[in-house]
């Protein structure tokens, strides 16, 4: 007979796991999987996270904190563990800035290092173009990825940033937008690492048909 050890270790091993590192939105996110039927846990127990079947690494907030929470919780070679594993992961936001080198923002950064590139902000010639860029702009799909599966190009998302991605290797860049000048990694991906400048979980229909994809995705690319 399963123990009540074993049964509950079992349950884990299919979690959705979303990290709680203090960077917020965590409950939007949380929700978004509750409409989808998808079971999901907020945690920052290691323990946890190691045992999930898929992790989700959103954010709100700055890179600085962001990593000081990082390394007072003991996160960040569970973070490294987990991509390592295979396991599909999800970065959002904030979540998807700090898994690059370095970003700009605090003064400068050092950040996760697990994607090339660096986080840049926003410097508009043109005075209407507003920082943080804040509202429903297009993406354009740069190659296909299951988690793309059902999405138009074109297709509009959410976006609330005042810095954007830079990946060092073109081939990590999924998705483009533009915005005060600047054409920006809107979207990235490596083997089972996706993430979204973008935030999916408000991103209505469009949002809630990647993250379903997301809940489903093996963790291998099609390409």
């Amino acid at each position: 007979m399963e123990t009540s050890f074993a049964s509950a270790h079992r349950r884990e091993n299919h979690m959705l796991a979303i990290v709680d590192y203090k960077a917020g939105n965590l409950t939007s996110v949380k929700l978004a999987f509750d409409a989808l039927g998808q079971k999901s846990v907020i945690t920052s127990d290691p323990a946890i996270i190691r045992a999930a079947a898929r992790v989700v690494f959103p954010g709100v907030g700055a890179a600085g904190s962001a990593m000081r929470n990082l390394h007072e919780l003991g996160l960040v070679p569970v973070l490294r563990e987990v991509i390592a594993s295979g396991r599909p992961f999800l970065g959002i936001c904030v979540g998807t800035q700090i898994l690059f080198d370095f970003s700009e923002e605090d003064g400068g950064t050092p950040c996760l290092g697990i994607l090339p590139g660096r986080v840049a902000l926003f410097r508009p010639g043109d005075p209407r173009d507003k920082v943080p860029h804040m509202g429903w702009n297009q993406v354009r799909i740069c190659r296909p990825h299951p988690l793309l599966a059902g999405i138009t190009d074109n297709s509009d998302f959410y976006f609330v940033h005042s810095y954007y991605p830079q990946p060092a290797n073109p081939a990590d860049t999924l998705g483009t937008t533009d915005y005060a000048g600047a054409t920006f990694a809107a979207m990235v991906g490596r083997a089972n690492l996706v993430a979204t400048q973008f935030h999916v979980e408000k991103s209505g229909r469009v949002g809630l048909q990647l993250l379903e994809n997301f809940a489903t995705w093996d963790g291998r690319t099609n390409t």
